[in-house]
């Protein structure tokens, strides 16, 4: 099978590569937004992962969510279909349909963003679904949580460095529940949806089997390095008082880093598993310890 990968420079997109090159013919694309541009698809399958990620900083444009994320996206589904090619995978995400979650999110969910970042991605999804697929294609959507993997860089790299320096975790107050998804389960699943006919065209979330807290995510990380861990139960009113002025003198912990470190988001994968009919191949807490381990180096 022809593969053609757009963001292969990314995270996901190198790891995606390596994974599909060894038993399919895998090619990069340079996708970036530009008005009135056409796409000339030469391959069987596309998986765009290509757009800009959510900058938790907040100093990006919002048009340019809007143009990597939405207009970008129509683009080269435009030139799926009509091309050759069978197969459409798209990389959305959980922040598509919500911020915050009460209880488990699955895809009967009622979507409803609340930034830029997921507005443009929902708004992808909207234009792929409004689209009558010729017969013999199929398109997939996929809205992975937090991912994780050797060469990640994200927030688990951060609490990584605060517990191999001895630092205790401040924030144990915080009573909450999280789902994470290894870059191989990812992988895992992208490629049996290649290879899976059978598999219905539609919206599917991508986890881990099962979440866990950031209090359990720390003694994690203190197994990983061999270290007694420290939890400190500091005032949860007091912590979000120091986050809120953080979002005006840029401290390193503000809102949306709290909210990202302490917010309860379980999200369902038994959507996907039933689909496929395998079970994901990495436990979660094995995947969590494979990612801390390479932080080591």
């Amino acid at each position: 099978m022809k593969i053609i990968i757009t963001g292969v420079s990314g995270f996901v997109g190198g790891n995606l590569h390596n994974y599909l090159k060894t038993s399919n013919v895998v090619e990069s694309l340079n996708a970036r937004y530009l008005s009135n541009q056409h796409f000339e698809i030469d391959g069987n399958a596309v998986i765009h992962l290509a757009g800009k990620a959510h900058d938790l900083k907040k100093v990006s444009n919002p048009s340019n969510y809007y143009e990597a994320n939405f207009e970008l996206t129509k683009q080269l589904f435009d030139g799926f279909l009509a091309s050759e090619a069978t197969v459409f995978i798209f990389m959305s995400t959980v922040k598509a349909v919500a911020d915050r979650v009460k209880g488990i999110l699955n895809e009967d969910e009622i979507p409803n963003p609340k930034t830029h970042y997921g507005v443009a991605k929902r708004q992808a999804e909207q234009y792929i679904l409004s689209k009558e697929l010729p017969k013999g294609k199929r398109v997939y959507i996929l809205r992975p949580c937090m991912i994780h993997g050797p060469g990640n860089k994200g927030n688990l790299n951060l609490l990584y460095q605060m517990t191999i320096k001895g630092w205790p975790w401040p924030l144990g107050a915080f009573d909450n529940k999280r789902s994470f998804l290894s870059i191989e389960n990812l992988c895992f699943v992208i490629k049996e949806l290649l290879e899976n006919t059978s598999v219905p065209s539609g919206v599917y979330q991508v986890a881990d089997d099962i979440s866990l807290s950031t209090n359990e995510l720390i003694q994690l990380l203190g197994e990983s390095l061999g270290k007694k861990t420290k939890i400190w139960k500091i005032n949860a009113d007091f912590i979000k008082f120091l986050a809120h002025m953080g979002d005006k003198i840029c401290l390193p912990l503000n809102s949306e880093r709290l909210q990202k470190l302490t917010e309860n988001y379980v999200v369902s994968n038994s959507k996907i598993v039933k689909a496929i009919g395998k079970p994901m191949p990495v436990e979660a807490r094995t995947g969590l310890l494979k990612t801390f381990e390479s932080f080591k180096t």
